[in-house]
């Protein structure tokens, strides 16, 4: 037990030592980074990955749809501070998260890391085989923010690949 949770096998929910108290629908709208020039991220995603904006506003943000119901939101970030009530955490070190896209194949990973890299992306590390069986690398967006690309195969690919 951690924290009071049990963590059941993959596909289960972690359960709370007491009643549930609400049923919130298992899905995410929004995945939203705070960034620090929207027009210098929008140019990245967009006029060199080659993602489609679905929104944007000079200065403020941009979205991007990245799959059914699901919008990837590049927002400004003291527009971010001001209506999350908080600063954003700076200094060295690197935001305590990452995004990362799943491939169908070894070689995919390879392509993407290099198209990254290509559009200017920070080659953070080279794929490799990972311990938990897959094959992974990672880049750096223009603040910093890392995004692994992987094949990660059996259950994990089952779920995420298109």
């Amino acid at each position: 037990m951690r924290h009071g949770r049990r963590w059941p096998a993959v596909g289960g929910r972690p359960s709370v030592e007491g009643a549930r108290v609400a049923d919130m629908d298992q899905r995410i709208s929004l995945i939203t980074l705070a960034v620090h020039d929207v027009g210098a991220s929008r140019a990245f995603y967009c006029d060199r990955l080659g993602w489609e904006e679905f929104l944007f506003v000079p200065g403020d943000v941009c979205m991007i749809r990245a799959g059914d119901h699901l919008i990837f939101s590049l927002w400004d970030e003291t527009h971010f501070e001001a209506e999350i009530g908080r600063p954003v955490r700076r200094g060295d070190g690197v935001a305590p998260l990452t995004l990362a896209q799943n491939v169908a194949t070894r070689a995919a990973v390879d392509e993407v890391l290099e198209e990254a890299r290509a559009a200017g992306a920070d080659p953070v590390s080279p794929a490799v085989e990972r311990e938990w069986g897959g094959y992974s690398g990672y880049f750096a967006d223009p603040d910093g923010y890392r995004w692994e690309v992987a094949h990660a195969p059996g259950q994990i690919a089952e779920v995420v690949l298109p």
